[in-house]
C-alpha cells in the first residue's frame, strides 16, 4: 500500500489499473492481428491479466459487503 492509502483505496486502484492494462492488451492483440502477426503469447498474457482482475474484483467485493 502507498502511504496514507487504505486497503479499499489500494484495491480500487488495482481494479482501475487492471482495467487499463486489459484494454491496452486487447488493443495490442488487435494491432498484431491487423499486421498478420501471431497473437498467442499476447492472448495468453491477456488471460493472466483477466484472472488477476477477477481476483482484484473479488477482493473489492469482500471489502464492500
Amino acid at each position: 500500500m502507498r502511504d496514507g492509502e487504505t486497503e479499499l483505496d489500494m484495491v480500487l486502484r488495482h481494479v482501475e489499473d487492471g482495467a487499463r492494462q486489459i484494454a491496452k492488451q486487447r488493443a495490442l492483440i488487435a494491432r498484431l492481428q491487423q499486421s498478420g502477426l501471431k497473437t498467442e503469447q499476447a492472448e495468453a498474457l491477456l488471460i493472466v491479466f483477466e484472472d488477476i482482475q477477477r481476483q482484484h474484483q473479488e477482493h473489492l467485493a469482500r471489502l464492500t459487503r
